[in-house]
């Protein structure tokens, strides 16, 4: 009874699973081809072709009999060593790595070169190997899922993401990509070209400002984007501008994740934008006529409709920001994720107390996932005080300010930072109290440049120059708007 108990105890961690005796428990044989296994060994010993292709496909994970795992091994080592493979060779790589006798001698290669039927099937016998590796490998993931699912000192997000990865690292470590003509990615590249020709010309997420598009082409998929600047210099505001821009405008669904501000605030930073009232009476500290009333209900018609996803979820750990990501990717299409703000994630619990090493790991995390999912992801970061200390320059941020890892800078795909000399003291004249900044101080796929801007703290809204004398004409054309509504 206690031999089956002891039988029966869960394994560790951080042991493989043993297929066999899991095989044997569920009643069944892992998935496996022996026959096949031993006829694409056979066709490399004795084509030179067959190797190459054998090679190029399979791994030596996807021999099932050790064995001939590690006849394998010795052949890759071979052509490492620019060396050709034959029983001879073979013969000699596996008696120099102490393997010749546990496979059977030089007798049992011999024999391997007998079990071919032809070696023009090699192609046949690679897939039916990638087919049964992929099998072994889905039983030692989803076993790995349910030894996970019993323990419950595993959060159900963190459980969630580790499966969904699993899974995915299964079939995708056996499907390779095939290598492409030169010909058929120009043809490719001409069809996006044409389908650009029917749009905006952008090929990627609208921000909503014209300068900065003309620079990116939209955000684009599998970028990430870092937008810093020093505490209370505009972030959250520019970052609600470019996520009320791509889903009311352009109706494009996005994603906000807010780690320091409640939804509720957020809403009523977006509805101060939307509708042009004066923060005080959204707060609640001045009353709203009702002429304001009406004038809030009619603005904040398209943005209620508006695709916009708003989590606020203080200190999210990582793997739950992923597993929520993937969801709103998958069920809501959500074609841009913004993260509010970068160093207020929780990272991996073991890098607790290595703050550059947790945000580098983070950092990471984001642009893997932005990759995966092929969505654009825009991640606030605060800047160091040295930012604001530095001599000259005229107290633009530069690279070298982003806080706290030097990975942050590494992993993007694009920089930007917000800059306002007024806020830092540069310029005590009055016209240049909403001058403002974006500087694209990094971007691995284009141009960069310092964009001009406004921004009206009012409400809560950034505005390029040229739309600047835009502003009294939108409220003449909202008083007419209003005027055939409400008849």
């Amino acid at each position: 009874m206690a031999d089956q108990q002891k039988q029966r105890a869960p394994r560790k961690k951080d042991q493989p699973v043993n297929l066999d005796n899991l095989g044997l428990e569920m009643g069944n044989k892992p998935p496996q081809a022996i026959d096949v296994e031993e006829a694409v060994l056979g066709a490399m010993l004795l084509e030179p072709s067959c190797v190459d292709e054998a090679m190029e496909e399979l791994g030596a994970s996807c021999f099932y009999d050790p064995k001939h795992k590690m006849i394998f091994e010795a052949m890759s080592s071979l052509v490492n060593e620019h060396v050709s493979v034959d029983i001879i060779t073979v013969s000699n790589k596996l008696k120099e790595k102490g393997n010749l006798e546990a496979v059977g001698g030089a007798v049992a290669l011999a024999n391997l070169s007998e079990k071919v039927g032809s070696a023009a099937h090699i192609e046949y016998y690679i897939k039916i190997l990638k087919q049964k590796t992929i099998q072994r490998d889905l039983i030692t993931a989803s076993y790995d899922i349910l030894r996970d699912s019993y323990d419950d000192s595993i959060k159900v997000d963190e459980l969630i993401d580790k499966a969904q990865t699993k899974v995915f690292n299964a079939i995708q470590s056996n499907v390779r990509k095939e290598v492409q003509d030169i010909g058929s990615v120009i043809n490719s590249a001409m069809s996006d070209i044409e389908k650009m020709q029917d749009n905006t010309g952008l090929n990627g997420v609208p921000s909503g400002f014209v300068s900065i598009d003309r620079i990116t082409m939209g955000w684009q998929k599998s970028d990430l984007i870092i937008l810093a600047a020093r505490p209370s210099v505009g972030k959250t505001a520019f970052s609600l501008n470019l996520a009320r821009n791509a889903a009311v405008d352009h109706h494009m669904p996005v994603a906000f994740f807010s780690l320091e501000m409640s939804a509720i605030q957020l809403a009523k930073r977006l509805m101060t934008t939307e509708s042009g009232l004066s923060p005080d009476k959204i707060k609640g500290g001045v009353k709203l006529e009702q002429f304001e009333w009406e004038q809030l209900e009619y603005k904040l018609k398209a943005l209620t409709k508006a695709p916009l996803y708003i989590d606020d979820t203080p200190g999210l750990q990582l793997m739950e920001f992923r597993t929520k990501a993937k969801n709103l990717v998958k069920n809501k299409q959500v074609r841009l994720i913004i993260v509010d703000y970068l160093q207020l994630m929780q990272g991996p619990s073991e890098l607790k107390g290595m703050r550059e090493q947790e945000v580098a790991a983070i950092s990471r995390t984001l642009k893997a996932t932005a990759k995966e999912l092929e969505v654009p992801i825009i991640a606030l970061s605060q800047l160091s005080r040295q930012a604001v200390q530095r001599q000259g320059g005229g107290g633009k941020p530069q690279l070298s300010d982003l806080r706290e890892s030097g990975s942050i800078e590494q992993d993007a795909d694009m920089v930007l930072f917000i800059h306002r000399p007024d806020y830092i003291g540069l310029s005590d004249n009055p016209e240049d109290k909403e001058k403002t900044q974006i500087i694209i101080a990094k971007h691995r796929n284009g141009e960069t440049c310092d964009i001009d801007m406004l921004f009206k703290s009012e409400q809560v809204k950034f505005i390029e120059l040229d739309d600047a004398l835009d502003v009294r004409a939108s409220s003449m054309t909202f008083d007419s708007a209003m005027n055939n509504e409400f008849e």
